[in-house]
């Protein structure tokens, strides 16, 4: 089964946590499991906040990446066409807020999980977790929004919004 980031235009692949095309990112894969979607992440050493710890803003980008591929397999799905199917959706985050609840120990396997609480227009909005051991340290909720012609690779320069 392919992950809803497979399914990106290669152009639209780059993203340092989701991207494909981005061998320093984390390339994160999520899929749907049943009404939530889900990711697995394995952090290395290098994502250390302090000795034994994950790094928030490493947190923060899972949860981010995680809710915009999952607003883009909840678009296709509400449209009941495939995500191999054009035009290609694609969004990007309008608004994201993360809640630690706890510190996520460094080695074990995250869990990532997301679960679409709207979909209106070109607007999904995603609540989703980071587990640690079947423990949730992190929760997030992202706003997510289509990206627009304008951001997309090959507008000009004239052409990019100036707020989402």
């Amino acid at each position: 089964m392919k992950a809803f980031q497979d399914y990106y235009p290669d152009d639209l692949a780059h993203c340092f946590g989701c991207g494909r095309l981005n061998s320093d990112g984390h390339q994160i894969k999520s899929y749907w499991a049943g009404e939530e979607s889900l990711a697995r992440f394995t952090p290395k050493p290098f994502h250390t906040a302090m000795p034994g710890f994950v790094n928030g803003g490493v947190l923060a980008s899972l949860i981010d990446c995680h809710a915009t591929g999952t607003a883009a397999a909840a678009a296709y799905r509400a449209e009941q066409r495939e995500m191999s199917s054009l035009p290609s959706h694609r969004f990007v985050t309008a608004s994201l807020h993360v809640d630690y609840l706890r510190p996520t120990p460094l080695g074990p396997e995250l869990v990532v999980r997301g679960r679409v609480k709207s979909i209106a227009g070109r607007r999904v909005v995603v609540e989703a977790t980071i587990s640690a051991r079947a423990e949730v340290t992190v929760r997030g909720e992202v706003v997510c929004v289509e990206l627009p012609d304008s951001m997309r690779p090959g507008a000009s320069a004239s052409d990019r919004p100036q707020s989402l």
